[in-house]
């Protein structure tokens, strides 16, 4: 499909004007940058030019347009794109106590990867999604929140499976010309892929990683997350070493609890164990409750408990509070409204 301006670069913005001097396409994409609304909004650009970008894109500026736009009791904000064939995909703008601003973006419609305790992953999967379709989520949360600090690709699919697209959008959100985010404020977050997690350590982008976990007990963690049938703890645990022999970057590790399920004691301890000798952080997150699923949640004593052994253990734990709850938009939720929309691909 044809890249709508949100997601070219600098050089792909230079090739739509041939004929133009350099600084015309910085100007050009200065303005694309900005999320602008319409082609007349650039307005230290000739009459003729606009006109001219506008015939390219039969004078729509973005692919994708906020079919439905929801506020938690918390400020999260979740919103539920529609995008130009009819999909639709949902993102989220979550503000911490200190007022950071970060952007939980969509990479694909649905998700192949069919994690148990996953909303996302009942949908199915339709595609991925194009560089212009991501970075327009963007522009539509600041559009109404402001500046955003952070970006983390943990909205609905799995990155590494569109890493070419996803490589593509954060060109963009950290090109210096435009909207110049750094490489530092963002980050990936995967089930394991373990060829894109290779293929990141060798090419980049030097971005942040995280790796949802859940269990370092191997036949629990296929039932919860079947992406451990391909690519199995052994192997996960060899490629995130690689993966810091060549970045020296800390790793995050995401553990979604479900009470009787993952947070015994006897979890706690495995997973100590299987860390050893990765250099990571741990983010608790109690799995957020979703209609139908047969799992609960951990209670404040497992979560405690959980947290002290693996401190013990010197390993750095977060217990992350879960925000868009309200709105299903915490970790897991995203893909709630959509169920009938984006039915499962064949």
């Amino acid at each position: 499909m044809k890249v709508y301006p949100s997601g070219l670069s600098l050089a792909e913005t230079a090739a739509l004007l041939p004929d133009q001097p350099p600084y015309r396409a910085r100007q050009v994409y200065e303005w694309f940058s900005k999320g602008i609304a319409s082609f007349d909004a650039m307005t230290n650009l000739p009459q003729s030019l606009r006109e001219r970008l506008s015939g390219l894109y039969g004078g729509q500026v973005r692919s994708s347009s906020i079919e439905k736009e929801l506020i938690d009791e918390d400020g999260s904000l979740k919103l539920q794109i529609r995008l130009r064939d009819g999909a639709a995909v949902e993102c989220v703008l979550l503000e911490d106590i200190e007022g950071r601003k970060t952007a939980c973006l969509s990479s694909q419609v649905g998700c192949p990867m069919g994690c148990a305790f996953c909303k996302t992953g009942t949908l199915g999967f339709l595609r991925n999604l194009g560089p212009d379709e991501i970075i327009e989520q963007f522009h539509f949360l600041r559009d109404r929140r402001g500046f955003i600090s952070n970006v983390v690709f943990m909205g609905m699919g799995e990155p590494l499976l569109n890493l070419e697209n996803v490589r593509k959008a954060i060109v963009v959100l950290s090109s210096p010309e435009g909207i110049g985010m750094s490489l530092r404020k963002i980050t990936i977050s995967t089930s394991g892929i373990i060829p894109g997690i290779l293929d990141i350590a060798q090419s980049g982008p030097k971005i942040r990683l995280a790796i949802s976990l859940t269990s370092a007990e191997p036949n629990l963690r296929t039932r919860l997350m079947p992406v451990n049938k391909t690519w199995p703890l052994d192997e996960l645990k060899s490629a995130l070493l690689q993966f810091q022999q060549a970045t020296r970057d800390r790793i995050t590790l995401e553990v979604v609890l479900i009470g009787n399920m993952n947070a015994s004691e006897t979890d706690a301890e495995a997973l100590a164990a299987w860390i050893t000798p990765l250099k990571a952080q741990v983010n608790l997150i109690a799995w957020n409750p979703i209609q139908g699923m047969p799992f609960e949640q951990p209670s404040p004593r497992q979560m405690r408990i959980f947290s002290e052994i693996l401190e013990r253990k010197g390993i750095v734990t977060v217990q992350r509070m879960s925000r868009g709850r309200g709105v299903m938009g915490a970790c897991g939720q995203l893909g709630d409204t959509l169920q009938t929309t984006n039915p499962p691909s064949a």
